[in-house]
This record gives C-alpha cells, sequence and structure tokens, in this order.
C-alpha cells in the first residue's frame, strides 16, 4: 500500500511528444509507499480533503460533505472491482478527459486549457526554459537556490555514468536499449518539497544523436515513515521499494522508473520529469468541485488498492452500508481541527520569538 496525493500523470507518448496521448487521473508520489493497513490510505485521503475544505473557508458540516463523498466513492468503487476479474482490474484507468466529459460542475473550456497545457509539459518545452547552449550542447542554467551545479561536479564524471550503468539495468530491456540512444550532457542539484528536505536530489540533462533531450529526475529514497509503524518487511533497496509501489498501484507509468546506489551508499530512484505530468489547484476549486474532484480520487485510490490484490477482503469489510463512511469521516474532522491547533501553536511560536522562521522561497 501506499500514502498518496493526487496529480493527473500522461502515458503513451513518444519522448518527440508527436504520438497521441492519454492523459490519466491517477494516484503519485510514491516516497513513503509500503505494504501495510489498506484503511490508512484512506483516512489519509479523507484527512487531506477535510483540511483543504476547511483551509478553502468551509465549515465543518461541508468539509464532512467532501471528505465522505472520497469515502463513499471508494467503498462503491471497491465493490465494483471485487466483481471483476484481476485482468479486469489491471487494465481499467481514470481517463482524465472523460472525467472532464462527465463532470457537472466543472467548465469545459477552462478543462480543456489545463489538459492542453498539461500535454505541453515536455521534455521539449523544459529544454528551452531550462537551459542555454555552451560548447555545442545545452546546459542547464544555474537558478539558485532552486537549482545550481555542485561544485565537484567536474571531478564525479565518471561516477555519473557509473550510477547511470547500474540505473540502467533497473529499467525495461526495451528502455535499457532506447537509453543506449542518450548521452548525460550536464547534472544540477535540485532542491525539493518540504516532504523530502535534507534529501539529495538531482536533474540530468540527456540528449541523443538528434539532439532529442530527456530530463530525468534522480531522488534520494530513505525509510517509509510507515516502515516503524508496521511490521519491518527488510527492504533491500529505497529505491526499489518506491518504484515497486508505483509499477503496482498505477494504472499506466513512467517507462523510465528505474533505481541505482550511489557511490557512498545513498539510494535512489529515477524518474523521467516534466513529462506531461500536473496537479489540480485545490484552493481554486468551488464546494461541489472540491466534491467531485474527492470522489475521483476515492475513485483512483480503489482501483490502485484493487489492483495491489485483496480486493474482496477489503470490500467485504466495507459492505453496502455507510458506517465506515462515518467513522472515517468523523476522523477527518478531527483530524483538520488537530491539524489547525497546531498551526496556530507553531504561529504563536513564531509571534512571541520561541521560533524564528524567515519566508519561504
Amino acid at each position: 500500500m501506499a500514502t498518496l496525493t493526487w496529480s493527473t500523470s500522461g502515458s503513451s507518448r513518444h519522448l518527440s511528444g508527436r504520438c497521441c496521448s492519454t492523459l490519466l487521473f491517477d494516484v503519485n508520489d510514491f516516497d513513503e509507499t509500503l505494504r501495510a493497513p489498506w484503511e490508512w490510505d484512506v483516512k489519509r485521503l479523507a484527512a487531506s480533503a477535510a483540511v483543504a475544505a476547511r483551509q478553502n473557508g468551509l465549515d465543518d458540516v461541508e468539509a464532512a460533505r467532501v471528505a465522505r463523498a472520497g469515502v463513499r466513492s471508494y467503498r462503491e468503487k471497491m465493490g465494483l472491482f471485487a466483481e471483476m476479474s484481476p485482468l479486469d482490474v489491471f487494465y481499467t484507468q481514470v481517463d482524465a478527459e472523460q472525467v472532464l466529459a462527465a463532470s457537472k460542475t466543472a467548465k469545459p473550456a477552462g478543462g480543456r486549457k489545463a489538459i492542453n497545457k498539461i500535454k505541453h509539459n515536455t521534455s521539449e518545452r523544459a529544454l528551452s526554459k531550462l537551459t542555454v547552449t555552451a560548447g555545442g550542447e545545452p546546459r542547464l542554467v544555474d537558478e539558485p537556490p532552486i537549482l545550481v551545479h555542485p561544485e565537484d561536479l567536474p571531478d564525479q564524471e565518471q561516477l555519473i555514468r557509473h550510477f547511470y550503468d547500474h540505473y540502467q539495468a533497473t529499467v525495461r530491456v526495451d528502455v535499457k536499449n532506447l537509453l543506449e540512444n542518450f548521452h548525460i550532457v550536464d547534472v544540477a542539484v535540485k532542491v525539493v518539497g518540504v516532504g523530502s528536505v535534507g534529501t539529495r536530489c538531482y536533474i540530468a540533462l540527456l540528449i541523443d544523436p538528434d539532439g532529442t533531450p530527456l530530463f530525468l529526475q534522480i531522488k534520494q529514497a530513505v525509510e517509509s515513515v510507515l516502515e516503524p509503524h508496521w511490521k519491518p518487511e527488510g527492504v533491500r533497496q529505497q529505491g526499489q521499494r518506491v518504484v515497486d509501489g508505483q509499477l503496482i498501484m498505477q494504472a499506466a507509468s513512467d517507462v523510465f522508473l528505474g533505481w541505482a546506489t550511489g557511490d557512498r551508499g545513498f539510494e535512489f530512484y529515477v524518474r523521467q520529469f516534466r513529462d506531461m505530468k500536473g496537479s489540480i489547484d485545490i484552493p481554486s476549486l468551488s464546494p461541489p468541485q472540491l466534491v467531485e474532484y474527492l470522489e475521483v480520487c476515492g475513485w483512483t485510490l480503489a482501483r490502485a488498492h484493487a489492483q495491489a490484490g485483496r480486493t474482496r477482503e477489503i470490500a467485504g469489510y466495507l459492505g453496502n452500508g455507510e458506517q465506515f463512511d462515518e467513522a472515517v469521516t468523523d476522523f477527518s474532522l478531527a483530524y483538520a481541527h488537530q491539524n489547525e491547533l497546531d498551526h496556530q501553536a507553531l504561529a504563536d511560536a513564531v509571534a512571541s520569538g520561541r521560533i524564528t522562521a524567515e519566508q519561504g522561497v
């Protein structure tokens, strides 16, 4: 199982972006992936929904409606998946454009604009925004403190290529064959999100003989935060743990997913950077749109759990009644209230000078 955030992700496209593509609404962000109780994911989904609703200015009644929508959708979809064969579940996808077409709240023009923006979020576009040409080849542009070149990079060329060879050994044979057409032209350090502060992350720029770019993100993987709270699994390589979780739970995963261990023993996973990915602007959603969004999230999480196995066991536990929905909704509201108390305590500590805080970048 995994703890999850939500985004749309692209699949079925070539590097050139010239073929047709399918945008899927799917689970994303697998840094904490671990086989653990399935209800942890559902509770996190509901708690996130309640927190988002409160941050959007909604009261407890509306926040409960939003959270309940996600949990109910999860339960109902899991019941449907339990009646399907594992093969049918495996091939099930949540098509983003079909979701948009069926929406009762989304504005078609706005939705189409968002989808078009995601489809143009490719390596080719990133090449013009993130690089300059030097010595006949593109180089990543430093954007301190977000993107910088390490001072010892010139001395690390052999280690980088050694790491790249190990990474290639973990991808599918057809992808390995494709990667042999590319060579690394530049590597830079990239600042990661709040949840990964303190870990290492790099962006590698690769080019093929025709000048087609490929950006890879190389991100350090550490022990899952779930590990101390569940049965130790004896994970052999943390990057592989992340990649395996993504491959199991996504309807269509990045073909460049792989992993490798660096020269200092740090474990990493690798994925494509800027490959038709986008996210939903939660603060801009109206209450009905937020409800509809959580229904799609519940559906997507149910599909991911169904693909991971134990579908009928979960569906049997959930049943046809609303007891599970109500229990998890109550939990989500309590969590949202505690979240607000914790934030206020932090703000008070900053105001009193007990904690020093600086404005974020």
